[in-house]
């Protein structure tokens, strides 16, 4: 039988400990190589990613630009903010670290929580704005226990008067993902406050300064251990208005407590002297973040107090719209100054009765005396003769159914014409739509910017301007950057004879005995203006027996000096009532301020002296209105 052969077991020992050596010997040479690369080929990179590691860079805000009014007054600048922010690469344990900020400073966690876990993942993350005294004592206190959490002084907006001429100046807010896809090449990043409204959005580009930066060493945790260096953040240009601060802030004394919209312009240039939006807003409550109470408040507000309605909020013009319609009917030459209409306080047409204001009527009257007492009954024949596509002509002439190109945000206001009708209600045109239209009631809407657009044309003669509120930029120690002067749109379709025909009428709105313009009259200055009515409903009892949100809206248009006008004005109140009584005398307030004229009684009675007024020898013709049938 065979005898089995059995290995060493010595000489198995030995070879596998020369197997495990040989491992040993290879897993150190390969340590030795590893080490070898780290320390010499990519020694110098890893240095200087271990020294930047414990710098952090705390960018700071730019220093936006100061806006002043025409004056040098300032109306905007900038005060010092503490911010508490974060930097959760830095912070292990963000978890634990919300507790200890959670019961002692209002930070809103449900906000910044989408933030947090966005993928941009923001270096740094705001947690608290604006933070007072005690709560800078706090983190100050504890900032041991705060890694990742620091503190910086940053320059925040102020709006030195509040709610004054808050929707001129716009306000400020944190940039959304949207604006940062067109803004990220010029250096905006998330977080950062840009202009949302007003000259503030207007002028973005002028007024941001250049951002600043902190660098600090920090430790292993994230702690602040000393500033390395600081590089200060630098100021903006300086925005020069052409609003006059104290004709602003005397407009807003007259509007307070009401809602509606003042616009007030010099006529030879387009230049802004004062727009009043009301209700207004305070925009210091956007500066540092609004509150989402503040916020809806400000959206469920029926009165709308961001909205600007000098440029925004769109009204039929009412009896306004009678400046227009002279100026069609005597340049098309379908009336002339002596061409009169029986009005006996109606107008027939079809199977309705189109009433005028005045119960009774006001006798023969020509376009003179029709604009001075806005007989509605006069207008009416003029428009059926007219008919609605060449009223429609004449009223794009003047600017409507466009926005002023003052702002991007302007609504248009609406023009209305056959074509219009058939496109945008796919109906025909009704000619008892026209008889409505012709007093600026019906389809008609306009803003108070294009309104004030049509008195500043007719005050200057026809020449339409750009309406701007920005005079000049200046760089931060006053140099002149850039001045901005008045810009021509186009000419009304009106004649200069046609135009002073106009200019006499609405001069007798304010100053003949009969004029319902009558409140606005100043003895040292010739006003001229035009009074109008808009009806909310129709039909509706007068005065307080009808809840305010019925009443009529009222305008008044006025210039001065008639000889020489330097001003235009337009007034709209939302349901205020007629414009001749409610808004002439702010008018004439306006008028006094400007010209620097001691405070006067108004006048307490419409019969005054009528001023003597030339005009050129005309043919008299007449027509008296018939009763017509609809088509």
């Amino acid at each position: 039988m065979p005898q089995r052969s059995h290995s060493n077991p010595n000489e198995e020992t030995r070879r596998r400990l020369r197997l495990l050596m040989a491992g040993l010997v290879l897993g150190f040479v390969i340590m030795l190589l590893r080490l070898w690369y780290l320390q010499v080929i990519e020694g110098e990179r890893f240095a200087a990613l271990s020294e930047n590691n414990r710098i952090r860079s705390i960018p700071q805000r730019d220093i936006r630009g100061q806006i002043v009014d025409r004056y040098g007054k300032v109306l905007v600048d900038n005060r010092t903010s503490f911010t508490l922010s974060v930097l959760p690469e830095e912070t292990p344990k963000l978890d634990l670290l919300i507790p200890r900020l959670k019961d002692q400073l209002p930070i809103r966690w449900d906000e910044l929580e989408p933030k947090l876990k966005h993928p941009y993942a923001y270096r740094t993350i705001q947690l608290l704005k604006d933070l007072t005294r005690e709560q800078v004592a706090y983190v100050a206190e504890h900032r041991w226990d705060l890694p990742g959490v620091f503190l910086d002084v940053e320059h925040v907006r102020h709006y030195m008067y509040g709610e004054l001429s808050a929707h001129t100046l716009g306000y400020i807010g944190e940039i959304n993902e949207d604006q940062l896809k067109d803004a990220r090449e010029h250096g905006y990043r998330m977080g950062d406050y840009i202009g949302q409204s007003g000259v503030e959005k207007l002028y973005e580009r002028e007024l941001r300064g250049l951002k600043g930066a902190r660098e600090v060493e920090v430790d292993a945790i994230g702690r602040e251990l000393q500033l390395v260096q600081e590089r200060e953040p630098g100021p903006g240009m300086n925005l020069v208005l052409t609003l006059d601060l104290g004709l602003q802030q005397l407009v807003e004394d007259e509007m307070a407590g009401q809602a509606g919209a003042v616009v007030v312009m010099d006529p030879r240039n387009g230049e802004i002297l004062a727009m009043v939006s009301k209700p207004s807003y305070d925009p210091n409550l956007f500066v540092t973040g609004i509150s989402v109470t503040n916020w809806m408040r400000f959206l469920k507000d029926p009165r709308k107090p961001l909205q600007n309605r000098a440029i925004q909020a769109q009204y039929p013009p009412g009896s306004t719209y009678k400046i227009i319609m002279a100026v069609a009917g005597l340049e098309e030459g379908l009336i002339t100054p002596k061409t009169t209409v029986h009005c006996n306080g109606f107008f027939p047409f079809g199977n309705r009765v189109f009433k005028d204001w005045r119960k009774g009527g006001h006798g023969p009257v020509n376009v003179h005396s029709a604009l001075v007492q806005s007989c509605d009954v006069f207008f009416y024949t003029l428009g059926h003769r007219l008919g609605i596509d060449t009223i429609a002509r004449y009223a794009k002439g003047f600017g409507l159914g466009l926005p002023s190109g003052y702002d991007p945000l302007e609504k248009p206001g609406l023009v209305p014409s056959t074509a219009w009708k058939r496109q945008a209600r796919g109906e025909p045109w009704y000619p008892g739509e026209t008889i409505s239209a012709a007093i600026g009631q019906g389809y008609n809407l306009v803003t108070p910017m294009q309104l004030l657009n049509v008195i500043s044309a007719v005050a200057n003669g026809g020449v339409r301007y750009r309406p701007h509120i920005v005079k000049r930029l200046e760089s931060p120690d006053g140099k002149l950057i850039q001045e901005f002067g008045p810009e021509r749109l186009g000419e009304v379709p009106a004649r200069p004879e046609t135009l002073r025909l106009v200019q006499q009428a609405l001069f007798g709105v304010v100053n003949e005995p009969r004029g319902t313009g009558w409140r606005g009259r100043h003895e040292q200055v010739n006003i001229g203006g035009k009074t109008g009515t808009v009806q909310v409903i129709s039909n509706s009892p007068k005065g307080d027996r009808l809840p305010e949100r019925f009443r009529d809206h009222g305008w008044f248009v006025a210039f001065a000096p008639v000889e020489n006008p330097q001003l235009a004005i337009v007034i709209l109140g939302e349901h205020g009532g007629r414009g001749g009584s409610t808004y002439a005398p702010i008018a004439r307030k306006i008028v006094e301020h400007y010209f620097k004229l001691p405070p006067t009684p108004p006048p307490q009675s419409p019969a005054v002296v009528q001023r003597p007024i030339v005009r050129p020898p005309v043919a008299a013709t007449s027509f008296v209105p018939q009763p017509t049938t609809a088509q």
